[in-house]
């Protein structure tokens, strides 16, 4: 890019004063929104400025101010905005990135827009208004105007663009497939004739020439787009803008992509340092540079907003994203882990913007490095199963890893054309199971000589795609289409009024029924359906708390005419009551809603405990363990946390008896509604994935617990009565799960484990329960003798190397060993296998542990798995016999059943079914 009067910034200083300017405006600086869009089922991650403004463009949500601004954290991997696939291939798309946005609710509109974006382009950040120009909607002769004869652009820098009824969107956004949209203007940025590509090159919505860069879009919001297509005026006109901060970067830093400016140099400096690279070679590799950078930049935000590693929902994009990074970092020959570092650059970079990063440095570079770990321990299985598939395929015997064998840096391309092909579903099952790169596969089957069938790979993984899409997008769908008809109800009826905070029972009426996704006036008889109420003293599941149950009955307290079932919030301000109709029941009629007293007090109680284990936790392991997540039910609670590791039993029993000494202390428990600012201000917890107003309702535990929580609670800790932790686990990479009991709850289940005890006592013969763990200590050192004196009489076990020679051949070619005992262990069990396999070579074995939850264990060695046979589909079928459940890989298996007599059944079929498989 050719040298420009434009005054260099960093980053930190254009987000800054792209605030400061409209602050001046008179706008209000609004913090950025999670990465997770609380309340809005149709998004998996926040991708554009607007998600978290989307109720307030569309009326439902009225906030203190008409005007706003923020610097917006969005990712974009998913759905309608999906950059994945192009991130480090070109110089502009990323999966995370910031958008700097202004905001008018019903107040300015077009011309004002269009003036502060020229005035801060051009005044305040210096950028020459000869190298910019816009792009309008075909028909906004307003926008085009105001671009023509106000600001003076001339019209071979104007171009109008789309028409949506031809399917043509572009310059006109919408955020997803439903929601506030409307016709836009861009500006672009001229990088210089030298970048034009042809007569042709002139900005456009697509940036088909790399000549235009689009800076900034201003989106001027007039529809509301429904599920059944139908696009609908919004209640005022407003404004949405977006500019992408690190495009902005790139034009005043005057470099020529977005990986050349601040926000990503010093994370290509640390790998460069890692790796010993000069500037030759990272240009050399600076696709997969930009990868990591950008990767590095997303996974860290990622985890910091709660998001943990997993197999599926936004845990899943987590790791594809992570994976990614770590391939391209074996390509750049790094195979230790790395990304650690490069997140804690990132933190470096954006802690002053986003303090909490640095507040979550230390959970967020664990859980990064954990899962890289994991990755590597991944890739080394996958390499295994790749060399079981490349076996048949080769032309020598020499073993895979032989490196005589292998020719390493052979490219896929110099292959002749007649080298033996990998099939594509093996290389999509890698892929799919191992989470093994396929582009991995291509090089290392390269390698052997080896050519991947990358059509076939490309079918399996459009199926899949189409798979999932199908139902995901039939779910967005559904959602979209009952939200457009939830909308049209509080239209009709207004917001529901929520009384119960402060009565359980109250005269209320009938403003819409629903069944099967139609409204009725009127509906008679029994069946499922969905009420909506003028007012209700039903709780909407939220929060964590699920929702109430009751009855409706007729006015004045007659007969029920409704089992209210659950109560959900669908939408912002409407409570919907679902449940079982048995009578008539007419839109506009009244009755009385009544809500289950009991159950209602024992989710109470569970929702105080909820607050006292969270605040307890906290104090006993430390600030890091804060809420990830809570169920809150009348018969238990949940309780989700960070922590890389379990409780000890000290640490458990501490938190325990700190919720029990509140609860007996009866510290009252009060609630306040005060402004969001004020009750962080004075010190209140927000959690996890919930939408927050600018008015939030706080529940106090005086003297020791303070949080945000509009749930409902008992009056006084007391009330609570009984708590008692029933169980800590680990539920997924970094993060854990409590589940406790509270009240009569907790006392039956003392109850329940003090007659267990008692039985216990009573069968191994203790005098009392204080007598119990020696009467057990004593029967232990029984059992650890009898064990001594029959191992020196001898184990029983025949010989490993006897069994294998008894195989038999149930197949041409297929040996099988089928042998049970009652070893005295698991690790004896697999040892004894281990042995036989060795004696026998090839073949297949099938060992079973015979004991009272009977186990069986198969192998299959290589040859057989690469004519088909799969010791996962052996022990499923073994399994039939047993009663019980297993699988596992084609080479090695598992089962567990519940029938020790179908032991000797259960190897019979494995033989029937290789002797079937060979015919």
């Amino acid at each position: 890019m050719p040298d420009l009067p434009i005054p260099y910034l960093p980053a930190a200083d254009v987000r800054r004063m792209f605030i400061e300017f409209f602050a001046q405006h008179g706008h209000s600086e609004v913090p950025s929104a999670s990465l997770l869009p609380a309340g809005d089922q149709t998004l998996l991650f926040t991708n554009s400025g607007m998600v978290q403004f989307k109720d307030v463009l569309t009326g439902r949500e009225k906030r203190s101010y008409v005007r706003a601004t923020d610097y917006q954290r969005c990712l974009r991997v998913a759905g309608k905005h999906n950059d994945f696939e192009e991130v480090g291939r070109t110089t502009r798309h990323h999966t995370f990135f910031e958008m700097l946005g202004n905001w008018s609710f019903g107040d300015y509109f077009k011309r004002d827009a269009i003036h502060w974006a020229w005035e801060l382009l051009t005044e305040v950040f210096k950028i020459p208004a000869e190298r910019l120009a816009a792009t309008v909607y075909t028909d906004d002769d307003e926008a085009y105007r105001i671009w023509s004869q106000e600001i003076g652009l001339p019209p071979e820098r104007i171009a109008r663009w789309g028409n949506v009824e031809a399917g043509d969107d572009a310059n006109f956004w919408r955020m997803a497939e439903t929601g506030p949209c409307g016709p836009c203007s861009e500006i672009h940025f001229d990088r210089g004739v030298e970048f034009s590509e042809g007569p042709e090159c002139v900005p456009d919505h697509s940036e088909n020439c790399p000549r235009w860069l689009e800076l900034w879009n201003l989106v001027f919001m007039e529809y509301d787009q429904r599920a059944d297509g139908v696009r609908v005026p919004l209640p005022m006109l407003s404004v949405d803008t977006g500019m992408g901060l690190e495009r902005l970067t790139s034009v005043i830093q005057q470099v020529s992509t977005n990986y050349d400016t601040d926000l990503f140099t010093p994370i290509h400096a640390a790998m460069r340092e890692l790796l010993g690279h000069d500037p030759e070679a990272f240009e050399a590799e600076r696709f997969s540079y930009q990868v990591i950078a950008d990767h590095s930049r997303a996974v860290t935000f990622l985890v910091a907003d709660g998001v943990m590693p997993s197999n599926e929902g936004r845990g899943y994009v987590l790791r594809r994203i992570i994976r990614r990074a770590v391939r391209h970092g074996r390509l750049l020959g790094r195979h230790e882990p790395f990304m650690d570092v490069t997140a804690g650059v990132v933190i470096d970079v954006m802690k002053d913007a986003y303090p909490n990063l640095d507040k979550q440095r230390e959970k967020i570079l664990k859980v990064i490095h954990q899962e890289e770990t994991q990755f590597a321990r991944t890739l080394e299985a996958g390499t295994s199963q790749l060399e079981t598939a490349l076996a048949p395929l080769t032309t020598t015997k020499r073993s895979l890893g032989s490196q005589a064998q292998r020719t390493i840096g052979r490219r896929p391309e110099s292959l002749p054309t007649d080298a033996p092909v990998l099939a594509g579903d093996v290389a999509f099952r890698l892929h799919d199971t191992y989470g093994f790169p396929v582009d991995l596969t291509v090089d290392m089957a390269a390698e052997y000589g080896v050519r991947v069938d990358r059509d076939g790979f490309g079918v399996a993984m459009a199926q899949q795609k189409e798979r999932s899409r199908k139902g995901t997008k039939a779910d967005l769908t559904r959602n979209a289409e009952l939200a457009d008809m939830y909308q049209a109800i509080q239209r009709r009826a207004g917001e529901t009024h929520f009384t119960g905070y402060d009565s359980l029972e109250g005269e209320v009426r009938v403003v819409a029924i629903v069944r099967d996704g139609m409204e009725y006036q009127e509906l008679t008889g029994n069946g499922a359906a969905e009420i909506v109420l003028d007012a209700t003293p039903f709780y909407g599941e939220g929060g964590g708390q699920v929702g109430d149950r009751g009855e409706l009955l007729e006015a004045g307290g007659g007969s029920a005419i409704f089992t209210v079932q659950d109560t959900q919030k669908p939408i912002l301000g409407l409570f919907l009551h679902r449940g079982q109709l048995h009578g008539r029941l007419r839109v506009g009629e009244t009755v009385t809603a009544r809500v289950d007293t009991d159950r209602r007090a024992r989710t109470m109680r569970n929702h105080t405990a909820t607050h006292l284990l969270h605040r307890a936790l906290r104090n006993v392991v430390g600030p890091e363990a804060h809420q990830a997540g809570s169920l809150v039910a009348p018969e238990y609670l949940r309780f989700d946390y960070p922590l890389d590791r379990a409780l000890t039993a000290d640490e458990k029993r501490a938190i325990e008896d700190e919720v029990r000494r509140i609860v007996r202390e009866n510290h009252a428990v009060t609630t306040t509604v005060q402004p969001m600012a004020d009750a962080i201000a004075a010190g209140a917890d927000a959690f996890f994935d919930e939408k927050y107003g600018e008015t939030v309702r706080t529940v106090r535990v005086e003297g020791y617990s303070l949080e945000l929580c509009g749930g409902t609670h008992c009056q006084a800790s007391g009330q609570i009565g009984s708590f008692l932790i029933t169980a800590d686990r680990s539920i997924g990479a970094g993060t854990r799960r409590i589940e406790a009991v509270t009240g009569d709850g907790a006392d039956a289940l003392l109850r329940d484990r003090l007659a267990v005890l008692e039985r216990i006592a009573e069968t191994v013969g203790a005098t009392s329960l204080d007598a119990l763990p020696d009467r057990i200590a004593a029967l232990q050192e029984d059992l650890r003798e009898t064990r001594r004196r029959l191992k020196a009489g001898g184990s029983g076990l025949a010989k490993p190397a006897e069994v294998a020679a008894a195989a038999s051949e149930v197949a041409p070619g297929v040996k099988l060993v089928a042998y049970s005992a009652a070893f005295e262990s698991p690790e004896q069990w697999k040892a004894y296998v281990k042995e036989v396999r060795a004696a026998l070579g090839n073949g297949v074995i099938a060992v079973a542990l015979d004991a009272e939850a009977p186990q069986l264990f198969v192998t299959v060695s290589a040859d057989l798995v690469a004519r088909g046979i799969s010791a996962g589909e052996l022990v499923k079928v073994a399994m039939t016999a047993m009663n019980g459940r297993g699988g596992g890989r084609p080479e090695m298996a598992q089962g567990m059943g519940s029938r020790r007599d179908g032991i000797a059944p259960a190897l019979s079929l494995i033989a029937d079914t290789l002797t079937a498989a060979g015919k």
